[in-house]
């Protein structure tokens, strides 16, 4: 047997591959669900980018008023105070409007239009204030300066841009750690991995072939996904196609490495879904996959930096939309490294056959 672990090496990553290409579950969550959810995230926000979100006028309100802001594009529903709030709580509404009362007594507070709505609400500050501005006018107000839009929908500048380096990225994660971690846990159980004791393989050399096995598989999924993302809404890729190419091995090895430190002592499928869901469902939500994570507090910026996702999705990002080279990536390469090294040797030592 050679030092680099010659054809056992091999043979354990052909019967990886075998195994996996039998499983048409994995198959569909590695290639299925990544484009699944790039459609309809994709769709979805295209849409919201062009449909006026509704504003609700409370009674009693003029109708002028009404004719202003539909004028300005948005859908008016006329409604009592009560429905206004619940449509309020529920969504339906971005805004409400509520006039002063006939009569009010003209002293500030008293006959002041009113705005309802919630400023955690994405897009309700701005209904707000294009609402205001809409009705100013139709009071008379006039602008010192004459102003235009310039709205952006140039690719490189859309959310479904932003997205899809996400959505790379967290596949590479996922498939990552359910295509290593799951599946040594699994053998486990089957206590095929106690067969494989008896043969003339080191540890290694079995967690190694998982790892090279799934590299096998991450040119395609990624491939896959950025040709879907090309052909329906346009997405390119301003950097070179190696860069990226090297930005996701380096994720699914980095990834790879902590799926062995997860599967390492699980027993049971149960325990090591668990651990997997631990591992991923703080940095799904932290590391920018759908949204930025410059909106989490400034507190948990310097934690949320250093997560493996969160380097990796800033490096995808950075080829896909700025067309960075390696040269410029050292920083989220560096992270990706250590938690794949420190995962990797720590699995590689903790690691029980039964």
């Amino acid at each position: 047997m050679s030092r680099f672990g010659g054809p056992s090496l091999w043979r354990l990553t052909q019967m990886r591959l075998r195994e996996l290409a039998r499983e048409p579950g994995t198959l569909f969550w590695i290639f299925g669900f990544p484009l699944l959810l790039t459609l309809g995230l994709g769709f979805a926000f295209r849409g919201a980018s062009r449909a006026r979100p509704a504003v609700g006028v409370v009674a009693p309100f003029p109708e002028s008023w009404a004719a202003a802001i539909g004028a300005a594009g948005f859908p008016v529903r006329r409604l009592p105070e009560a429905e206004a709030r619940h449509a309020l709580a529920t969504g339906a509404l971005a805004l409400a409007v509520f006039a002063p009362p006939p009569g009010a007594p003209k002293d500030g507070d008293a006959d002041a239009v009113r705005y309802a709505f919630d400023p955690m609400r994405p897009g309700a500050r701005l209904v707000r204030l294009e609402v205001d501005r809409a009705l100013q006018r139709g009071w008379g107000r006039v602008d010192p300066v004459a102003v235009r839009d310039e709205r952006q929908s140039t690719p490189g500048t859309r959310y479904v841009d932003f997205l899809v380096p996400g959505l790379i990225g967290v596949n590479v994660m996922q498939g990552s750690l359910w295509g290593v971690g799951w599946a040594i846990v699994n053998l486990r159980v089957r206590k095929l991995l106690k067969r494989l004791l008896a043969t003339p393989m080191r540890r290694w050399q079995l967690l190694t072939a998982f790892m090279l096995a799934r590299l096998v598989v991450v040119p395609v999924e990624t491939t896959s996904l950025l040709v879907f993302a090309r052909l329906v809404f346009g997405v390119r890729v301003a950097g070179s196609i190696p860069s990226l190419a090297a930005v996701a091995t380096l994720g699914a090895l980095s990834f790879g490495g902590l799926a062995i430190l997860v599967a390492s002592r699980a027993q049971n499928v149960e325990s090591v879904t668990g651990l997997i869901n631990t591992v991923m469902i703080p940095m799904f939500i932290a590391s920018g996959v759908f949204f930025s994570n410059a909106r989490f507090p400034a507190v948990l910026q310097p934690l949320i930096a250093v997560l493996p996702l969160s380097a990796l999705n800033q490096a995808l990002r950075a080829v896909v939309l700025d067309g960075a080279g390696l040269s410029a990536l050292g920083a989220p390469c560096a992270i990706l490294v250590a938690w794949g090294a420190a995962g990797y040797a720590l699995g590689l030592r903790a690691f029980r056959w039964t």
